[in-house]
């Protein structure tokens, strides 16, 4: 029934990886898509040092290698690697994981802005690479991890604006939760749980720019539809052909309420069959030529 555009496992035994929660196997991950009825996911690796315990590329190739039938890599690379230079050239790397089935880049998460130059030249060489990218983002530099940006998004716009071939899938709380106007600039990079009575940067944005996409995974998209139902049916049906289900899976008891509620939409009849195929798997599918 979905297909999991954003899940996370490790394959090696280690401590926990922020320190506190201790992340999935590959088979905690396959007994939750067995019980929620997901085919297969999409695995992001997670390598920047701000909060997690890094872990390879080669690592989710493996895992993928272990089952074929249940997961698909993305690669991940960190903008300050190699040179930490603006003048870096990542395509011997993005070429060979290309060439090693790799479908695409994230979780994207390094704490630095949009706009920084060596951020920028990245992004450059993976609309060259014709790579959709999942990327994190936050408030502050300086605190855990994501991309950094100013309510209202304006540096993602940007970045939108600049490569306008390189497709984006937007997630995390400084995302989301700018789907409708912030009541305070605290509640950029919140979980808003107040209805929404005026739209905020995220549709905008959506129909000015069609490079981008949306994950909707985490307690951060969950909320962005959740708070408002009705506005999340309208969202829904309007952006149906770049927005894709998934979980952001971590550790084994998480809860992972998304799929129920588009299953309610779906059968309440909110949302059509049509429209809760393209979220639940159809769009990546589309997109990945899976």
């Amino acid at each position: 029934m979905f297909i999991d555009i954003h899940a996370h496992a490790y394959l090696f035994d280690s401590p926990p990886q922020d320190g506190v929660i201790q992340f999935c196997t590959a088979e905690d991950v396959i007994k939750r898509y067995d019980e929620l009825g997901i085919e297969k996911g999409i695995l992001l690796p997670l390598i920047g040092p701000e909060t997690y315990l890094p872990q390879s590329n080669q690592e989710i190739l493996e895992i993928c290698r272990r089952y074929p039938d249940r997961f698909l890599p993305f690669f991940n690379i960190d903008p300050r690697g190699i040179d930490n230079s603006v003048f870096t050239d990542f395509s011997p790397w993005i070429n060979w994981f290309k060439e090693h089935g790799c479908l695409g880049v994230g979780e994207f998460m390094p704490n630095m802005y949009f706009k920084d130059p060596r951020v920028l030249n990245i992004f450059k060489q993976f609309e060259a690479a014709g790579l959709p990218v999942i990327f994190d983002d936050t408030m502050y530099v300086g605190q855990r991890y994501g991309l950094v940006d100013d309510p209202g998004l304006p540096q993602l716009e940007m970045v939108l604006r600049r490569f306008p071939k390189l497709i984006l899938f937007g997630h995390g709380p400084a995302f989301w939760s700018e789907m409708g106007k912030l009541e305070t600039v605290a509640d950029h990079c919140a979980y808003p749980a107040y209805p929404i009575k005026e739209e905020g940067a995220v549709p905008k944005l959506f129909r000015r720019y069609k490079n981008l996409w949306g994950d909707l995974s985490a307690g951060s998209g969950y909320n962005a539809l959740a708070r408002d139902v009705d506005y999340a049916v309208k969202f829904l049906n309007e952006f149906q052909d770049r927005l894709c289900f998934g979980t952001d899976i971590c550790y084994a008891a998480q809860k992972l309420p998304l799929a129920g509620f588009l299953t309610e939409l779906k059968d309440s009849g909110r949302i059509s069959e049509t429209v809760f195929e393209k979220i639940a798997k159809g769009n990546i599918k589309r997109l990945l030529n899976i």
